[in-house]
């Protein structure tokens, strides 16, 4: 059965087939989910979400592109959503130089906060890395982001950024864009990478994977990661979908 680390589920894309949605991953061996919530409005509705069925964990922090809006209560806001028993992860965090909404020096202040709590409270973080490797790896070396360890979220960058992020304790997460035509960089990553680190995912409602890139994405759609991810490992994919579960599952400390 396989895990995806990392859906939208609480996106307004899924507001009118919920139902259907759920009921197409199960029928595609997709057994648990972690829906992440990165400010207020997507952390309640994940919330719900999580009390509504079993198989919903939760990854709840705040997105960079939000950091502007984030305040001293935000982070008090976190720290008690961190009792919650379904939360797994902090998150998503980190840097984005994409989407010019909010300053680098906000985004740098509110990314070190949310992993100083993490390591605080003892959860893993999930990390939304774009266009920002460089400041993003100097501040998890400088805030010790390994004692924590964590998720590379939709990882996309070269064998030697994931050899230093191996080596600060964190998990490789592969979404659609292993399955791109011409996405190099994750295909070799996924080759490369020790089944013991590597996460799928699809980032739903986003990046949806070939033969659908362009359309919606959803949660039924990570067995065509893990299909990829299998044929680029030269692996059974039954294979690929029990370490990338025994993996989630041992990160998020979940039985």
């Amino acid at each position: 059965m396989l895990f995806d680390t990392h859906v939208h589920l609480n996106d307004a894309a899924f507001n009118e087939d919920l139902e259907e949605v759920i009921k197409r991953a199960k029928e595609n061996d997709v057994s648990k989910m972690a829906v992440v919530g990165f400010n207020r409005p997507t952390i309640e509705r994940a919330l719900e979400l999580a009390e509504q069925y079993d198989f919903i964990y939760l990854i709840l922090g705040w997105h960079p592109t939000d950091a502007i809006d984030f305040t001293d209560a935000d982070l008090d806001y976190l720290r008690e959503l961190t009792k919650h028993p379904k939360m797994v992860a902090l998150g998503e965090m980190g840097l984005d130089y994409h989407w010019d909404t909010s300053p680098k020096e906000v985004q740098f202040e509110v990314f070190r906060k949310q992993i100083r709590l993490a390591r605080e409270v003892k959860l893993p973080i999930v990390i939304h890395n774009r266009e920002a490797t460089e400041d993003i790896i100097q501040i998890l070396k400088e805030e010790k982001a390994e004692e924590v360890g964590g998720i590379m979220h939709c990882f996309g960058e070269t064998v030697e950024v994931m050899e230093a992020c191996l080596a600060m304790n964190f998990y490789i997460s592969f979404g659609g864009t292993v399955t791109f035509k011409n996405a190099t960089l994750p295909k070799i990553a996924a080759e490369a990478i020790p089944i013991h680190r590597i996460l799928i995912e699809t980032d739903a409602p986003y990046l949806a994977p070939h033969p659908n890139r362009g359309k919606r994405n959803e949660p039924a759609y990570v067995k065509l990661v893990a299909e990829k991810i299998a044929e680029l490992k030269e692996m059974k994919y039954e294979e690929i979908a029990r370490a990338t579960m025994d993996n989630a599952e041992k990160l998020f400390r979940i039985n």
